[in-house]
């Protein structure tokens, strides 16, 4: 019984080991041109007028993660209600996802920090939450509704701010940018 057997490849003479190395070399080639849309280009967008250590937001291919965005308002001084807050911080982050040439309806993934209400004996408002988010998601202007989780927490970094929003958006199509 003979134990090697020759294969020809390119009209070359290999032996069963050649052709096998070969094989294994060129299978390694095809995971990593098919994997390659895995690890995609990440791009950091950094947080407008600031020197704070975070990113607004990071690119990684089509997908855009956004920081956790407040009212805009409480940083200078204003309090306003959940409600209020939700509305703001909504605006603040279509407004962030416009410069990245998105919209609310390309965000499939929300995290909602809200903050107890003094007005609401420190509980969350989840009813004025609602009632801004739903001018956003889920109405015949814009109807597509993304993933989410809602959850109370203790404290927000501001010590006025009770609603805290992140999100995650992906691009349409196949490219990032």
């Amino acid at each position: 019984m003979q134990c090697k057997r020759a294969v020809t490849c390119c009209d070359t003479a290999m032996s069963l080991g050649q052709a096998t190395r070969v094989r294994v070399w060129l299978f390694g080639i095809l995971l990593v041109c098919a994997a390659r849309p895995l690890f995609g280009q990440v791009v950091r967008i950094p947080l407008p007028n600031s020197n704070f250590p975070i990113s607004q937001g990071v690119w990684v291919d089509r997908t855009l993660y956004l920081s956790g965005m407040l009212d805009p308002g409480v940083m200078k001084g204003s309090k306003g209600d959940t409600k209020t807050q939700t509305e703001n911080a909504i605006l603040a982050i279509q407004k962030a996802l416009s410069a990245q040439k998105l919209t609310l309806g390309d965000v499939v993934m929300m995290h909602v920090y809200l903050a107890g209400d003094p007005a609401k004996d420190g509980k969350m408002d989840f009813a004025g939450f609602m009632e801004s988010y739903t001018k956003f998601f889920g109405t015949k202007e814009q109807p597509n509704k993304p993933a989410r989780s809602a959850m109370e927490v203790k404290a927000l970094a501001s010590p006025d701010a009770l609603v805290e929003i992140e999100v995650i958006a992906v691009r349409p199509g196949k490219t990032a940018q």
